[in-house]
């Protein structure tokens, strides 16, 4: 699809390119992930003790994207983010693919990258023949060293006043019943192995006590199960006719709906060159949206979980830890699926098959009236197009949901569910920072913030933000029975004041408008936000997570668009202080109105674990909502066709 944007007054428009071939934001391919690693190997010379921590398209400028025409000449260009093992050194290449060359290459001193796949199966490994750690699992009658699992945690900003200048990684340790057993409900409570990634090295075993292994528990395999009941009937999803969206290469389309699909081993799933189709034009509304980072900081102050504060995303990259929906997809209907493309450490190319899945679902009831006086009766029921992903970040499970429906709505929801992060605790001991979930074990209370870079277009790049509270009128001669209130509008000019909280006992939303374009009464075009459930952080301010997850203590944050500003956290958060991301770049203080504005969403999911949240939890949900205001002229389902009959039948 290639975008096409005139002046506001123009019809500027999102148009597809017909012809086909590549786009620049296609993500690159098998065959150019194989070449840009060779040309990267033989400009560099690289050693084998280099690794690749990172590879995706470089993604051309917003402004040759939007210049780009069918059929001509562009820069294919790669990405690579590479660590070298032998000195623990970061570096960033550009390879170009058009010229076949390493176009840059950059020493990115005092950082270290997210921590590989790679690096998991190597570091559980190294625990597991280290002697000291081996030694304190024998002070608990544990001997059976093959059925335990060791998760590389991030060490987050601990440890490097002890072990400066290393690659740190904190390996928790579970023991299995057996080979399927999950493992993760018997910890080996009070044992932490520190890692130096860089030379696969346990360089100390931290032992905070023993305490007793609950019982065996966690498998939850239907074999383990045992009884499944057997009273459900099938539900077949079926389209006789197939789909409603048609797909070429990245590009989709559906109704009215126009986008691309994107793919990159640290966001995982990108939405590109959101548009709608309105009476003969295309209207954009989004040029790019992707989770930005996510972070899991846990409310127990004890030795093992307080420093348990992973940032998924850039500390492992959620992206590499997609599932490939081959082993397992709860998507019902007709299905495209898209695949992601990245390389291992070693710089080979690993395919994720089938990484995003898209399929449509009813939604119930779109609109309906019933006429009283004629007894007649108009409805139409909702269908909403579904992108999706599923990632595995060890324990936990977190599924992303891009939501498009026929009312111009936009929604993402996050599902949370998989196994709790679980404590052992002695017999009738019972735990102030969380809640028992099985005998002798407990989860910590914590929380889960997402942050969501929305960069808007609202019919081009001239938008503002707006803050709408609804307060009372005062009582009085305008106001006689006391009932008036009204919508009172902030302008947001500022990145200063573009720093907000939700406030649902105002009604508060904010909403993104374009003040030179109006719709047909004299309202500027715009879309809101509308928050769910949302919550802030308990950390202290002067805490580590705090520090270094800065983008936690506002819901709502806008900045001025600029390329280089991509993370909430900041492009290299392990290991990292913190003060980096969103705080630094408000710092700045960059006007905002009617300019290219980039909105950044927070939403806090609070947990306090129970029972029925063990062995796997079920799904919990959270997100927002994208809902047109005032970008359309009317309803835009009006023309959505009645349901026909032969969808539903009466059971007797």
């Amino acid at each position: 699809m290639n975008i096409s944007v005139k002046n506001a007054d123009d019809n500027m428009a999102f148009v597809n390119d017909e012809m086909g071939g590549v786009h620049p934001l296609d993500p690159l391919s098998v065959e150019e992930m194989r070449e840009a690693v060779q040309i990267l190997r033989d400009g560099r010379q690289l050693s084998g003790r280099v690794r690749f921590m990172s590879a995706a398209l470089r993604e051309p400028t917003k402004a040759e994207v939007i210049a780009y025409e069918s059929g001509q000449p562009q820069a294919r260009e790669a990405h690579f983010i590479l660590l070298d093992n032998g000195d623990g050194q970061t570096y960033e290449a550009v390879v170009s693919l058009t010229e076949r060359c390493v176009k840059s290459w950059s020493h990115m001193s005092g950082v270290q990258p997210p921590i590989h796949v790679d690096e998991f199966v190597e570091c559980e490994n190294t625990v597991k023949a280290n002697p000291e750690w081996q030694a304190a699992l024998r002070k608990r009658g544990i001997t059976d060293f093959e059925n335990a699992i060791v998760d590389p945690w991030s060490a987050g900003n601990f440890g490097d006043e002890q072990f400066p200048g290393h690659r740190l990684a904190r390996g928790y340790t579970w023991m299995r019943t057996s080979h399927d057993d999950v493992g993760y409900g018997r910890p080996v409570d009070g044992v932490v192995a520190i890692v130096d990634l860089n030379t696969m090295t346990v360089l100390k075993v931290e032992d905070n006590g023993v305490v007793p292994l609950p019982p065996p528990s966690g498998n939850y395999t239907a074999t383990a199960v045992g009884s499944i009941r057997d009273d459900l009937k099938p539900l077949d999803i079926v389209q006789l006719d197939g789909p409603s969206f048609s797909v070429d290469g990245y590009a989709v389309s559906w109704q009215k709906w126009k986008f691309r699909i994107g793919f990159t081993p640290r966001e995982g799933l990108v939405l590109y060159c959101i548009g709608y189709a309105d009476r003969g034009r295309e209207r954009p509304i989004l040029y790019r949206a992707s989770l930005s980072e996510m972070v899991v900081p846990y409310g127990d102050p004890g030795p093992i979980h307080s420093k348990k504060n992973a940032f998924d995303v850039g500390e492992y990259g959620i992206g590499r830890l997609v599932n490939s929906l081959e082993l397992g997809c709860d998507c019902l209907g007709n299905i495209k699926y898209f695949d992601g493309i990245m390389t291992d450490s070693r710089g080979g190319v690993v395919v994720i098959p089938k990484a995003v899945c898209m399929h449509e679902e009813d939604h119930g009831t779109l609109w309906k009236h019933t006429d009283w006086r004629t007894n007649h009766t108009e409805v139409r029921r909702s269908r909403r197009l579904v992108v999706s992903s599923f990632a595995t970040v060890g324990n936990y499970d977190y599924g992303f949901f891009w939501y498009f429906y026929q009312s111009g709505d936009i929604q993402l929801e996050v599902k949370l569910t998989g196994c709790l992060s679980v404590g052992a605790l002695p017999p009738d001991v019972q735990p102030k920072y969380g809640v028992m979930v099985s005998p002798q074990l407990y989860a910590p209370i914590h929380q889960h913030f997402f942050n969501f870079r929305l960069h808007f277009m609202i019919d081009g790049e001239g938008n503002s933000v707006y803050e709408v509270d609804t307060v009372p009128e005062t009582q009085g001669p305008h106001n006689p029975l006391g009932n008036g209130c009204y919508p009172q509008t902030t302008l947001l000019r500022s990145e200063a004041e573009a720093q907000r909280v939700i406030n649902p006992l105002a009604g508060r939303y904010w909403k993104v408008i374009n003040p030179n374009v109006r719709n047909n009464v004299g309202q500027p075009v715009g879309y809101k936000i509308v928050h769910g459930e949302n919550v802030l952080p308990f950390a202290s301010p002067d805490s580590s997570v705090m520090k270094r997850a800065g983008f936690m203590r506002s819901h709502l944050w806008v900045t001025a668009y600029d390329p280089s500003e991509m993370y909430a956290s900041g492009d290299y958060i392990n290991q990292h202080p913190g003060g980096d991301g969103l705080p630094a770049y408000v710092a700045k203080d960059r006007p905002l109105e009617n300019s290219d504005v980039v909105v950044w969403y927070t939403c806090g999911h609070h947990h306090i674990p129970r029972p029925e949240d063990w062995p796997v939890m079920p799904v919990a949900y959270i997100g927002f909502i994208l809902r047109p205001v005032g970008f359309f002229d009317a309803n835009p389902a009006m023309d959505t066709p009645p349901p026909e009959l032969r969808a539903s039948c009466e059971v007797q």
